[in-house]
């Protein structure tokens, strides 16, 4: 029962996290790049950063749906957001060593790659399982 509150803090904060980063990236996306420390491309390259916004802010809801009922839904979501954030975080970290992307990117794989980690750990130690 521990492992299950801890996991729908998570969630909440992932989500908070992921679904106003994602609103920032399509609405406001010179800002958002700016405050992650990243440098903005030009305005041909900001309808991609949109895209991706829109990728984040869906995954972040997911999450907040997932608090919402974590019986139900937590298990499948930690589960399946494994999968995207491990991509991220493995993409991002070759990106930034081939030198696709700066340093500055660095943050977004480790924060991926963190969240991998501790819904792993959640997941193991029975978070979301009905009992």
């Amino acid at each position: 029962m521990r492992a299950t509150k801890m996991a729908v803090a998570l969630a909440w904060a992932a989500g908070a996290m992921d679904l106003a980063t994602g609103l920032g990236l399509v609405g406001l996306p010179a800002w958002t790049l700016t405050a992650m420390r990243v440098p903005v491309p030009g305005a041909e390259a900001l309808v991609f950063v949109r895209f991706v916004g829109a990728f984040v802010g869906a995954v972040g809801a997911t999450y907040l749906w997932a608090a919402r009922r974590p019986a139900e839904r937590l298990r499948i979501v930690f589960l399946a957001t494994m999968w995207f954030r491990g991509s991220a975080a493995g993409y991002v970290a070759a990106a930034v060593l081939a030198g696709w992307l700066t340093s500055g990117w660095v943050t977004v794989s480790a924060t991926d790659g963190a969240l991998v980690a501790a819904q792993a750990w959640l997941l193991a130690k029975g978070a979301g399982r009905c009992e």
